[in-house]
């Protein structure tokens, strides 16, 4: 029976060591992507998902906007409607 509980327990911990290095590799991708944006903007290189964001706020169309920034960024789902909301005022 201790072993089940001990079994249990190391899988509880695997689980959540997975989900801090997931945290942890977002937090990542949003720094570069931060880092990115900004060479970029140096460079003179336009901001294409931003304009295409825009256009598909303008279309009423948020959770498409949501969705491609998302994908564009590789961030969760509150930092991009976080984003897509500050957008829109």
């Amino acid at each position: 029976m201790n072993y089940i509980i001990v079994g249990v327990l190391a899988g509880a911990g695997f689980l959540m060591w997975i989900v801090s290095i997931i945290n942890q590799m977002r937090s990542d991708i949003a720094r570069i992507n931060i880092n990115l944006n900004k060479i970029a903007k140096q460079v003179g290189v336009p901001n294409t998902i931003n304009d295409e964001i825009k256009s598909l706020l303008l279309e009423g169309k948020k959770i498409e906007a949501i969705k491609k920034y998302r994908i564009a960024t590789g961030l969760g789902l509150k930092e991009s409607k976080e984003y897509i909301d500050s957008l829109r005022k």
